[in-house]
């Protein structure tokens, strides 16, 4: 089968396409042929092994998995014995970090991993690029704390993950936030704030609101910076360690100051349970994921250049087959 490889840490042109052999599903495993994926920022960051602590997961010298990719959307083509839960022809989506591979014509999962089925009239692409934006948004929402009655601001809401807080949060009883710049406003709009802000045009730092949560989807900003914006008892969390990682200490001060303005580290909940439920939204229409551009398998090296770039809107896919 053919697959994007990095046997190397470094930059995109670390990734080259080859034929591999094909995985087999073993007790209990689905086989999926996969038809799209995505590249994202954590795919960027294992590639490239930044920050350097990440070597202590993935390997000090070389990686650990030579494939990555962390969401896929195909079809069950083979399963190991045991298997219960899914039949080949099932069309099915999940989630893969830690273990990877879906950066290939097929991938290996277990049946009660982070994977469910498509919901009919949901494209395999929407699919593929539903999962990690709207899982790690959920951990920071729940994870804060939100309740209804809040006011909460999202600064990087055409990210994945900031387009999936903007939903999310719009389909709650609290006041939204997005903070995005001028020429998408409309399309975040379109995901249902009550109000949007053009931070090329106006300091969202300097917004006479305060806010219950303040949640940083993209971790341009920090603590420090959106500190004013909070409410006495507000809670700040951002998608990254932060300058110096300084918001895991940060974190950690706040689990003995409640009550106070205080950080917030959203370790994401990674399950299947997940994974149905974003398969309810999808189902329901209360969740899109947002697709900026498109790239075949061979194409993957420009993908990570692109989504390197910072500029992406919502998800970057991967067509493989199908």
């Amino acid at each position: 089968m053919r697959a994007a490889v990095n046997t190397r840490y470094g930059p995109p042109e670390v990734v080259t396409v080859t034929d591999v052999p094909v995985p087999e599903p073993g007790e209990g495993e689905l086989l999926v042929r996969v038809d799209a994926t995505t590249v994202n920022r954590t795919d960027c960051a294992y590639r490239a092994a930044r920050p350097f602590i990440m070597r202590a997961l993935t390997g000090l010298r070389r990686p650990k998995r030579t494939i990555l990719g962390t969401e896929f959307a195909g079809e069950v083509v083979g399963t190991g014995d045991l298997v219960d839960r899914f039949a080949v022809g099932d069309r099915v989506f999940g989630y893969c970090e830690g273990r990877f591979g879906a950066h290939a014509e097929y991938v290996v999962v277990h049946q009660t991993s982070s994977v469910a089925t498509v919901p009919a009239g949901v494209s395999q692409q929407e699919a593929a690029a539903s999962t990690e934006g709207f899982h790690y948004a959920r951990s920071a929402i729940i994870r804060a704390g939100v309740k209804p009655g809040d006011d909460v601001l999202v600064y990087g809401a055409t990210g994945g993950i900031g387009s999936a807080a903007v939903q999310q949060l719009a389909a709650m009883d609290v006041t939204v936030t997005a903070v995005c710049a001028g020429e998408h406003l409309e399309l975040v709009r379109g995901l249902g704030p009550d109000q949007v802000v053009d931070y090329q045009t106006e300091d969202f730092t300097a917004l006479p609101q305060r806010f219950d949560l303040v949640f940083d989807a993209v971790g341009k900003s920090t603590f420090g910076a959106c500190r004013r914006l909070l409410r006495p008892d507000g809670v700040y969390v951002s998608s990254e360690l932060g300058p110096g990682a300084q918001n895991l200490p940060l974190s950690l001060l706040g689990t003995v100051r409640r009550g106070r303005q205080r950080v917030v580290f959203p370790f994401p909940e990674d399950n299947q349970a997940v994974v149905e439920e974003i398969r309810d939204h999808l189902a329901a229409g209360t969740y899109r994921p947002l697709i900026d551009r498109t790239y075949p398998l061979e194409d993957i090296v420009a993908a990570h250049r692109y989504v390197e770039t910072g500029q992406k809107i919502g998800n970057v896919i991967i067509t493989v087959s199908g």
